[in-house]
């Protein structure tokens, strides 16, 4: 009982843990995306001259300034910087929000099951931590997949993200591989400054990329 008792307590230490592990998968994927585009591509609008559509530019502004928000006063963790870098190119974006979210993974990996729980104001609503964390992943994600459609109007290639591409093989029932541009952030950070060190793209080979081709 005695040995019992111990895992069910090291399994409610780590019931959260997941949302931590998972902002620590999202943070790479976005600075991922990031690294696929080029310095040229900055400026550039879903349908050129209509401002209702962010530029490749505002999505990183955004993303910096409001994943800066949410934490400081929703979650309570403040990295002590400014959200946004001092020359808005794309290397330093990529690295002031990669080491801003590597403060802030820091940060949850440290909260007890109580911090996870408590609910805190949300806008004009009360919600636990748990559920902003949530809500928090899946604004990420949005924006994320917005720019991997903007990857696809500017003709850029685009590496795994969540699994194959048509770069990387295509369809997954055709066994496409996933292939990450880079093994790490740390190594996307190191290549990209030198000019870009991504693993090859092996193409499709012939085989149908999308679900209905014709």
């Amino acid at each position: 009982m005695e040995f019992e008792s111990k895992i069910r307590v090291t399994f409610r230490a780590m019931r959260y843990a997941f949302l931590a592990e998972t902002y620590a998968t999202e943070r790479v994927k976005v600075v991922s995306v990031w690294s696929e585009f080029r310095d040229e591509d900055l400026p550039v609008r879903p349908r050129s001259g209509d401002p209702r559509g962010r530029s490749v530019q505002e999505q990183m502004v955004h993303q910096c300034v409001s994943e800066d928000l949410w934490f400081r006063n929703m979650l309570g963790i403040d990295v002590g910087a400014a959200p946004l870098p001092k020359f808005e190119t794309r290397m330093e974006f990529m690295k002031r929000y990669a080491e801003d979210s590597g403060k802030r993974l820091e940060a949850l990996q440290e909260k007890d099951e109580a911090w996870w729980e408590e609910e805190v104001k949300f806008f004009d609503v009360q919600r636990s931590r748990t559920w902003v964390m949530t809500r928090r992943t899946t604004h990420t994600a949005h924006h994320r997949g917005q720019l991997m459609a903007m990857l696809r109007m500017l003709g850029r290639d685009v590496h795994s993200n969540y699994g194959p591409t048509a770069d990387t093989g295509g369809l997954m029932q055709n066994h496409a591989a996933t292939i990450y541009a880079y093994g790490s952030l740390e190594d996307l950070l190191e290549g990209e400054s030198i000019g870009g060190k991504k693993a090859p793209l092996p193409r499709s080979g012939g085989k149908a990329v999308t679900e209905r081709p014709g």
